[in-house]
């Protein structure tokens, strides 16, 4: 049995065909996403990982990080409505993603789409209006900071051996006392092995 042991391990580790020769596909990125609900542009870094299972399906899982952008948060007076204060504030976004990504095909452009699940977790600088009187356009987030996420997208792969570059645009939506659309935008280098 151990004479057959190598032979085993060989055989479940060779690609029975050409599209299955890259198991694993590992990259980083430049995330931008644009949250809706604050009005900012956020920038930042990510990584992924994705493991096939399939000829055309990948399984991915990745973690991006948004620095703190400032933006000016408008206060407003619970009983009449009126803007009560407006003050400078930072947002900062962590976001995590896992979920499958179908791409068919070949070639040196591949064209795919990703539906992804996981969470939005918003980081705020410290209010300055600690007032029960008057309540913020973000008090949602302010309150309940880590929110679920769905990802729709699509983009393309280019690839040279086990190198290359993907583009990727989609729609995170977060919810929170109802659902918020932002659009995002992720280009890096990708590893194949």
């Amino acid at each position: 049995m151990r004479k057959f042991a190598p032979i085993l391990l060989a055989l479940l580790f060779l690609p029975t065909s050409s599209s299955f020769a890259q198991r694993v596909e590992a990259g980083i990125f430049l995330d931008y996403l644009g949250i809706s609900q604050t009005s900012t542009n956020n920038f930042g870094l990510g990584a992924r990982l994705g493991v096939r299972i399939h000829r055309d399906v990948m399984l991915e899982g990745e973690l991006a990080y948004d620095y703190g952008i400032n933006f000016d948060e408008a206060y407003r007076n619970i009983a009449n409505g009126n803007i009560t204060a407006i003050e400078r504030t930072s947002i900062g976004v962590t976001h995590g993603l896992f979920g499958p990504k179908l791409q068919p095909g070949g070639g040196g452009f591949r064209p795919f789409v990703t539906l992804k699940g996981g969470f939005m977790d918003f980081r705020f600088s410290t209010s300055l209006l600690p007032y029960s009187d008057v309540a913020s356009a973000v008090f949602g987030l302010r309150t309940s900071n880590l929110n679920a996420a769905m990802y729709p997208a699509a983009g393309i792969e280019t690839t040279l051996g086990p190198v290359g570059l993907r583009l990727e645009a989609g729609d995170e939506i977060y919810f929170n006392q109802g659902a918020h659309n932002n659009l995002r935008f992720t280009f890096g280098p990708i590893l194949r092995f």
